[in-house]
């Protein structure tokens, strides 16, 4: 996307990253990502938004060269996370006299994490200050937790577009600034959010209620593809942000000998037959990132495990860690699974690890060994409790 024109003056400066697989360690990225940079040219000023991951300083650089820029007067940091701001020090560097343009929280963690950049050469800014480019106005708006505590936007005032940082981000590589198409992004987008932007669910309604009041022409994300129609993205969040589940229940289940396998097979047939979308997660392969979008939207989450000596499997304490981490709005827990000749502690271990979604949680199911026809009586039973608390709030 070597310096592809958003519109006059303004152009896309950042580089796709096609086989990064994990980002932070963590979080799956199974189609790349991009790190998005944009240059904004005034009458007078030229401002960089943004810049990227260090280790693509040279195709970024190439990029930027490739509009034919001359100078650089600011580089605006929206966000310390070196995906955004690695090259701000090379950026100082190439155009000695260019101001590093930030709010002071982000400065400071810059700061920490490039101990190089000059304090003499860093514009320190308040919510809704304004930066003169000539002809061209950038406002700068805090929205802390949208996901670092010195996040903010900044918006192109006089053209309405707005560079929203990781908000309305996705992880997808591509070779387009804007996908028409919503089923060419909404998985990776979803993803996003679920892994990225969900345990600060309250903070991105706020942000929301922000850009709904711009009236934008466009939306530019530092992930992923922007978008001409500010709509689609506000619409998908105010989807996923919603306080009401969808009657649906997550299964992330790890069996060693096929005891638990067979409880997850009997629960989704029978969860299935009530009506309720089921999505059951084999944690042994499961794609981390799926189970993490599926938690966006389920009303109930029931885990699986067969134990190992006398505790829970470790992926099935890893999965719960990992819903307690995220903060879906789900309302409901529960566990089922099988054991051997110890284990019978192993519910309160692994719905222990959800404590923090302060869920209600449905009575688990646990047999010695093989399942018995108690065994999927009780499981029938569970399917029943679930079925009853999402008719209470309404679920169909």
């Amino acid at each position: 996307m070597a310096g592809k024109l958003i519109t006059s003056g303004v152009h896309y400066v950042g580089v796709s990253h096609y086989d990064r697989r994990f980002f932070d360690a963590l979080v799956p990225t199974p189609e790349g990502t991009t790190y998005n940079a944009y240059l904004v040219e005034g009458k007078e000023r030229n401002a960089l938004i943004d810049t990227v991951e260090p280790e693509f300083k040279e195709l970024f650089l190439h990029n930027l060269k490739a509009t034919g820029v001359k100078k650089i007067d600011y580089v605006v940091s929206n966000h310390a996370e070196q995906d955004h701001s690695g090259c701000v020090p090379d950026l100082l560097a190439l155009f000695p006299e260019s101001k590093l343009v930030t709010n002071e929280k982000c400065s400071n963690m810059l700061r920490d994490l490039m101990p190089d950049i000059p304090a003499d050469r860093i514009i320190t800014i308040k919510d809704h200050d304004t930066l003169d480019l000539g002809g061209r106005t950038l406002e700068f708006i805090m929205a802390p937790w949208v996901h670092w505590p010195e996040t903010m936007f900044t918006l192109l005032k006089e053209e309405k577009i707005l560079f929203t940082c990781d908000l309305f981000g996705s992880h997808l590589a591509t070779s387009d600034i804007f996908l028409d198409d919503p089923r060419l992004f909404y998985e990776p987008m979803k993803r996003y959010y679920a892994q990225i932007m969900m345990p600060y669910r309250g903070q991105v309604v706020k942000r929301i209620e922000t850009v709904n009041s711009l009236e934008l022409k466009m939306i530019c994300p530092s992930h992923g593809p922007a978008f001409k129609n500010p709509a689609l993205p506000l619409a998908l969040y105010s989807e996923w942000t919603s306080v009401t589940p969808r009657n649906a229940v997550l299964i992330p289940w790890v069996s060693t000998h096929g005891a638990t396998a067979r409880m997850v097979d009997h629960l989704t047939n029978a969860l299935v037959l009530k009506g309720i979308t089921v999505y059951p997660h084999d944690l042994v392969v499961a794609d981390l990132g799926r189970v993490a979008e599926n938690l966006v939207d389920v009303a109930t989450i029931a885990l699986g495990s067969s134990c190992i000596l006398s505790v829970a499997h470790p992926l099935a304490a890893y999965a719960a860690l990992l819903a307690n981490t995220l903060k879906p709005k789900a309302k409901f827990a529960t566990f089922f699974g099988s054991y051997g000749w110890s284990g019978i502690k192993v519910p309160e271990q692994i719905l222990g690890l959800l404590g923090s979604l302060k869920l209600e949680i449905i009575p688990p199911v646990q047999t010695k060994g093989a399942p018995t026809s108690d065994t999927y009586a009780a499981l029938d039973q569970m399917a029943e409790d679930i079925f009853s608390r999402h008719c209470s709030l309404g679920l169909k």
